[in-house]
């Protein structure tokens, strides 16, 4: 398929004067959109779908959301799938990036009970996919973990690594023989929050420093995990790809005295997953050992906060990867300084970072419109991890609704011309895009406040229709044309 062909395979530098030749994407080069399942589908108690933490946050915490809404209906896409492939389809989209609802699969979270109809909906989402030329790209976990789960003590339990290579293998015995791309993780670095406060992300547990760290290595081993399984079980026969989605925020120097600040902001964020998997040594960066260590010392710890990998996992998780997931969105300004409770990872990592004023704001109060910043972190990527195939899984803009989202078309032009400037003029290996995202949805502690979709949705509607905004009309130009039009260059 074409993303094997491509992503594995260096691209040649070329120049990159002003034309429209040189904002072209190269051939089989994958462009498409991304949904996750909590935020559109809905039906949260249908068809035996078991509850999962945002279930129990959103109908027990309401006042956690800032609009006290739920994902109980969202977008309806559970009934409405073919709404959305239809909108995929009209685009020209050749991939669509969707997570799957661990427990609307396995409603206990366990593989001792499988939903049958959980198994028949992905099947005629699949299939309704293919049908239409679309290629799936499916996450494995995008942040519902069942709640049988965590009453279990959820990420920071190792006994989970388990259950998720469990899980993943009825994915890949249900749906393998048409999925060829899979993500394990989406932004371990987010949900690892949901351990750090008890009035934030689900599940809203208050463990900071000790919590999210213990979810990393759970996350990591899970994610190795899979890996191996599927390279033993089922990669001779279904011949697909496994890969792990991360964010990060660049970090831009304040002055040439803060890059190290930067560099080691970009360690805790990135670095600490990446690193284990995408490095030839493996294990997480020295720096974060170093410094989490040292100041579980200093606060009276006998040991580190930060669990340690044995030799045999650092092994064990370094090289599991077809390829690198990135979610982009922003950058931030980093310079000296200490700040966050005692414990925590931001008073580990030893970086404030801020954002310049002077950015174009959007919608959300972390998200500020610098493109310039996703040259530079896809550059950092590439030379950190040699250059590993690279599939942006996310970006993005958020407004308040409305259909003519002039600054979301903006957003995307200039982001993307960025990303063909690392791609034409720097050689980093950038094989595919998928922009978040494809309708307005649930945005997590936002909820409906917040719109990133490109096809609008009216939430008072049951109908819950589907309308294209100025930004999917030219996303459609777009792909169908596989370059960015004239009249957006510079």
């Amino acid at each position: 398929m074409k993303f094997q062909t491509v992503c594995f395979v260096i691209i040649v530098k070329t120049g990159f004067a002003a034309g429209q030749d040189n904002l072209a994407f190269p051939d089989g080069f994958l462009l498409g959109a991304a949904t996750a399942s909590y935020q559109i589908e809905g039906g949260w108690d249908a068809d035996g779908k078991g509850v999962n933490i945002w279930d129990t946050l959103t109908h027990e915490h309401p006042v956690f959301v800032d609009d006290a809404y739920t994902g109980d209906v969202a977008d309806d896409s559970y009934h409405l799938y073919m709404e959305d492939v239809k909108q995929l389809k009209n685009m020209g989209a050749q991939v669509y990036r969707f997570s799957i609802s661990w427990a609307r699969i396995l409603p206990e979270g366990h593989d001792t009970i499988i939903n049958t109809r959980g198994i028949d909906y992905y099947n005629r989402l699949i299939n309704t996919l293919l049908d239409n030329g679309i290629e799936p790209i499916v996450s494995i976990y995008h942040w519902d973990l069942p709640q049988r789960l965590q009453d279990l003590g959820g990420w920071p339990n190792i006994v989970l690594a388990i259950y998720t290579e469990n899980y993943a293998r009825v994915l890949f015995k249900n749906f393998g023989d048409r999925v060829k791309l899979w993500i394990t993780f989406n932004e371990p670095r987010i949900f690892m929050g949901g351990y750090t406060s008890d009035t934030g992300m689900a599940p809203s547990i208050n463990t900071p420093g000790i919590g999210d760290y213990l979810t990393s290595r759970t996350v990591l081993i899970a994610h190795a995990n899979i890996y191996h399984m599927y390279e033993r079980e089922f990669k001779q026969q279904q011949k697909g790809k496994i890969g792990i989605t991360l964010t990060g925020f660049w970090c831009e120097p304040l002055t040439p005295d803060f890059t190290e600040r930067c560099e080691r902001y970009q360690q805790f964020q990135l670095g600490l997953y990446a690193h284990p998997i995408f490095t030839g040594h493996g294990d997480y960066p020295s720096v974060v050992i170093e410094r989490v260590d040292n100041n579980s010392k200093v606060e009276g710890f006998t040991t580190s906060r930060l669990p340690k990998l044995t030799s045999e996992e650092v092994n064990y998780i370094k090289g599991t990867y077809d390829f690198f997931g990135i979610n982009f969105y922003t950058a931030q300004v980093g310079l000296n300084g200490v700040v966050g409770g005692i414990p925590s990872r931001e008073r580990d990592m030893g970086t404030i970072v801020l954002q310049d004023p002077n950015w174009p704001v959007s919608a959300s109060s972390w998200l500020r419109v610098v493109p310039w910043a996703f040259r530079k972190q896809l550059n950092w990527i590439a030379k950190e991890y040699v250059n590993p195939p690279i599939c942006v899984t996310e970006n993005g803009f958020s407004d308040y609704g409305g259909l003519n989202d002039t600054n979301r078309v903006l957003y995307y032009t200039e982001y993307m011309k960025e990303m063909l400037k690392a791609i034409h003029i720097d050689g980093v290996n950038v094989c595919g895009y998928t922009a978040w995202s494809l309708i307005d949805n649930f945005e997590w502690l936002h909820g409906y406040t917040e719109r990133f979709g490109v096809y609008a949705v009216n939430f008072d509607d049951p109908g819950r229709p589907r309308i294209p905004k100025e930004s999917a009309k030219v996303l459609t130009e777009i792909f169908n044309t596989r370059k960015i039009p004239e009249r957006f260059l510079d």
